[in-house]
């Protein structure tokens, strides 16, 4: 098992978000985590990630627990993460807002290959490598966050909300991305508002409602099945 979330408990405060959570990640697979909206799913992955410290429970990556540590050192461990919102340094240009996704040790001494590796995935990267990342689009600056992201060599992949205020074209072509971003033996976990295509992409789904995981399993059976389509998919 490459990445293990036990029963997990994240908290806003005194208000629980996340109750037991457990989640599974295998190398090699793209895990998916729908649910409605306010259901918990950036809480769940900002905990794994260490942007939130949970009350409770087990992160745990090559059986290292990573919940206790200091979140600016988790990615030491080979999580990186793409936040909702992309959250790029809009005034810096799109080299340096990718050189900034290179700061452990590990990743600084494969600096070039990295960049390499993210502009064969995306060209137009290279193409405007000096262009301010706030002038560009919301596509290409989702690409920016992801290649950012990759340039820590991660062996884990977060995703908070890829497609987030992409118009439908655009849509098509991140989820084309995730599939090459997971040949390249980069494991995905993948918080998506588009229920249908995080399915789609999936190994492995996981149905979060009122932070507790409702239901998992196969992405064609959590389609298929016409209780959970309502109950929990909203389609």
């Amino acid at each position: 098992m490459l990445l293990n979330v036990q029963n997990l408990h994240v908290s806003y405060g005194d208000a629980p978000a996340i109750w037991d959570a457990n989640v599974e990640i295998r190398a090699g697979q793209i895990v998916s985590v729908v649910g409605p909206n306010g259901a918990g799913k950036s809480t769940l992955i900002n905990a794994i990630a260490g942007i939130l410290r949970p009350r409770q429970g087990r992160i745990l990556i090559d059986n290292t627990d990573v919940a206790r540590i200091p979140g600016h050192q988790v990615c030491d461990h080979g999580i990186a993460i793409v936040p909702e919102g992309r959250r790029l340094f809009t005034h810096m240009t799109v080299l340096e807002n990718l050189e900034l996704g290179s700061y452990r040790s590990a990743a600084r001494a494969s600096r070039e290959e990295g960049l390499e590796e993210v502009f064969s995935l995306f060209p137009i990267l290279k193409e405007r490598r000096n262009q301010v990342s706030g002038s560009m689009s919301g596509g290409q600056q989702q690409m920016v966050a992801i290649g950012r992201a990759l340039m820590a060599r991660p062996r884990v992949l977060l995703m908070d909300e890829p497609s987030l205020g992409l118009s439908p074209a655009v849509v098509e072509d991140m989820f084309r991305i995730i599939r090459m971003i997971n040949e390249r033996n980069v494991a995905v976990l993948l918080v998506e508002q588009n229920i249908v295509k995080a399915l789609e992409v999936a190994h492995h789904a996981y149905v979060i409602e009122q932070g507790r995981i409702a239901t998992s399993g196969q992405p064609e059976k959590l389609l298929n099945d016409s209780r959970i389509r309502e109950a929990y998919l909203g389609i």
